[in-house]
């Protein structure tokens, strides 16, 4: 069973490179759906409209995006798509399954709304999450995504409360919704046009509505600090994977015991949340072993993410940033070997690192950073506590590299934990102290596509 928001790798869910995804509802007298899918670049938008996969355009990408009709079980309608991932095209990065509404009403008025993901049309379900609808007209059920060399299946759940208008100009596509009976309007003059707003503003606008509904007076406030920062750094709509990389070396009891490693976890989530557009930041653990939890860091459930996390993984007697530097780069970009040229790619890696001293493979993470100096990540290493970090004030400077890819600061305990901390406008100005010049120079350097 999947949660809202929630994701898992197709091969820890044991399902193949083909999947099914089934969209179900138990529809009512006047009132269906309609499935749809979009197949989706880097940027979640379609390439052409051919990416748009209806009941009346049935294929996309030569059959790797297959809608497969409706059927029954019992009373519940199912919709199904079959998406072979292993067929997908280079520039394909996500497949977007979403239903609008056939009919008059809302999805709120149908019962046993839920997705499932299987092998194969008639076999059992491997993943399902039931959705909760209110007044939406049209709904994004769930997305088959590429990440870190693997492809993933998030649930979504998102509403639309515009049909499939609403669905499907959010990725991309243009789509008449005036009835084909009703005369063509005269555009506005040109003056008096609504301004376009982009998909990244949209989804900037509703996170701050949606928290504000929730009432999480907290991450919001942290949203909108984070927000100000990056305009003052022309990076409003800016789009990048986020990492946070912790130390769970024993030195770390007490920051851990005291919070101030979840409250840096939450600041981190919230330029997440601004970053990037999949609302999770993936998070690694180190001290003698690296690990990455199953599942990162998100909205659901940051409260105590950490207390959770340390339940799981006990402290260790160790302090290796190359293991963990290396095991981040395995994932982004599927090696952590040396490299002599430019790895690009189309989204930039932000990594936050955070550690309260020295290593023991000063060596290898030496080796590791001029390594990923090739390719488009960005090292954010934070200094937390009473630790020395001349090494990382070396790092910071670090020569022959392709280019300079990391910065470094330190936070002190009376910043973290005494009766005046470091305010979070001034910690997000210390986080994009380097970056914006970062990312001129990896477009420059060909890191960026």
């Amino acid at each position: 069973m999947l949660s809202r928001g929630e994701n898992v790798a197709l091969a820890a869910a044991s399902l193949p490179a083909s999947v099914v995804v089934t969209l179900s509802w138990t529809a009512r007298p006047g009132l269906d759906a309609d499935l749809s899918a979009f197949l989706c670049g880097e940027d979640g938008r379609v390439r052409t409209d051919d990416d748009f996969v209806f009941y009346n355009q049935p294929s996309g990408a030569g059959g790797a995006v297959t809608h497969l009709g409706k059927s029954s079980r019992g009373p519940v309608t199912l919709d199904q798509v079959r998406i072979d991932t292993a067929a997908l095209p280079g520039d394909v990065a996500k497949v977007a399954i979403g239903a609008s509404l056939d009919g008059s009403g809302s999805f709120g008025s149908l019962t046993g709304v839920a997705v499932e993901v299987a092998a194969d049309s008639a076999a059992a379900p491997a993943l399902r999450c039931e959705i909760d609808a209110t007044d939406e007209t049209a709904l994004l059920f769930a997305e088959v995504y590429l990440r870190g060399g693997e492809w993933k299946v998030r649930a979504v759940g998102q509403g639309y409360r515009n049909g499939l208008a609403g669905l499907a100009t959010d990725h991309g596509v243009v789509v008449d919704a005036q009835p084909a009976t009703q005369p063509a309007t005269p555009p506005p003059p040109a003056a008096a046009r609504t301004p376009q707003i982009s998909l990244e503003k949209k989804r900037l606008v509703d996170l701050e509505k949606k928290l504000s509904t929730q009432g999480d007076t907290k991450m919001l406030s942290l949203v909108k600090t984070a927000g100000v920062n990056l305009e003052k750094k022309g990076l409003a709509e800016h789009t990048a994977r986020v990492a946070l990389v912790l130390d769970i070396s024993a030195s770390m009891t007490m920051l851990y015991r005291r919070g101030a490693v979840q409250r840096l976890a939450e600041r981190v989530l919230a330029l997440g949340l601004r970053f990037d557009d999949d609302g999770e930041v993936d998070v690694f653990l180190f001290g003698e072993n690296v690990y990455q939890p199953e599942r990162g860091l998100t909205l659901d459930g940051y409260g105590d993410y950490i207390a959770r996390l340390l339940q799981e993984h006990k402290l260790e007697y160790d302090t290796r940033y190359g293991s963990a530097v290396a095991e981040v780069r395995r994932h982004y970009f599927g090696e952590a070997g040396s490299r002599s040229q430019p790895r690009p790619d189309a989204v930039p890696v932000y990594v936050m690192f955070i550690t309260d001293g020295e290593p023991s493979d000063k060596t290898e993470v030496t080796r590791q950073v001029r390594a990923a100096s090739y390719e488009p990540v960005f090292w954010q290493f934070m200094g937390v506590g009473r630790g020395r970090f001349s090494f990382l004030e070396r790092l910071d400077d670090l020569d022959d590299r392709y280019t300079d890819n990391a910065d470094f600061f330190a936070v002190t305990d009376e910043e973290l934990l005494g009766a005046s901390p470091i305010s979070d406008d001034a910690l997000f100005a210390r986080l994009m102290t380097e970056y914006p010049d970062w990312l001129n120079r990896a477009r420059s350097g060909g890191l960026l596509r």
